[in-house]
């Protein structure tokens, strides 16, 4: 019996990352995650990542620690305040200070590090180019770039053992497509986190961008969103 190829998934133990995961077991890929304990404002999306994935059958799980608030220049990582209550519209324009400098580019060279080590050819993650929030490292052309840089700058790409591609799977899906992909492949999104700026027991706010573009996804899906909110917020 032949054996199932290997991948590397990026996940941060978001709606986004964990549908990705939930693709490649669906696409018969053995999934190894990979989460980044960066300096983030808060470590429920760590706890998120490791029940994901358990759940999703992750045949491994590192969890790589860095410490990104050594630079800040994010709300994310840095004493900035979160931006709360904006419209779509306004999401959809310009860059916002929750954009991590070089965040994708780093996450993605650890994840091609990996990948190299372990022989596979498959790195997959959750960008979304449609329904998003303007972040420049989730355009289609920045991750056609970095899969060319991949296969120049490898041994194994320069010798020819594999061809290294860069799976996004959830790239042109709005959020509520996401969704419905997920449910039809057994995700619980009650296991996942999405809120930049959760209550201390990790309950989301309901204000900031990604609770906007999650409540959104999931009101237009026509499902009851699982994710706990804190206080007038609701699903």
């Amino acid at each position: 019996m032949t054996e199932a190829p290997g991948a590397v998934v990026l996940l941060s133990g978001g709606l986004d990352s964990t549908t990705a995961l939930a693709v490649a077991r669906s696409r018969g890929y053995r999934s190894r995650a990979l989460t980044f304990d960066y300096g983030q404002r808060h470590r429920h999306e760590l706890a998120a990542a490791a029940r994901v994935a358990r759940a999703l059958g992750a045949t491994d799980h590192k969890v790589i620690a860095f410490d990104l608030r050594a630079f800040g220049g994010s709300a994310l990582t840095a004493e900035i305040d979160v931006p709360r209550d904006r419209p779509a519209e306004e999401m959809a324009r310009g860059i916002p200070i929750t954009y991590v400098p070089a965040r994708n580019t780093v996450f993605l060279s650890f994840a091609l590090a990996w990948a190299e080590t372990l022989g596979a050819a498959d790195i997959f993650a959750g960008m979304n180019a449609l329904d998003y929030s303007g972040y420049p490292d989730c355009r289609p052309e920045y991750l056609e770039a970095f899969e060319h840089m991949a296969n120049l700058a490898t041994k194994a790409g320069v010798e020819g053992a594999c061809r290294f591609r860069i799976h996004t799977p959830l790239l042109r899906m709005t959020k509520a497509e996401i969704i419905r992909t997920g449910l039809e492949l057994g995700v619980d999104y009650g296991l996942t986190h999405s809120c930049y700026d959760p209550a201390p027991d990790g309950r989301a706010c309901g204000r900031c961008d990604a609770c906007g573009l999650r409540l959104k996804g999931f009101r237009e899906a026509g499902v009851k969103d699982p994710a706990r909110y804190a206080g007038d917020a609701t699903p």
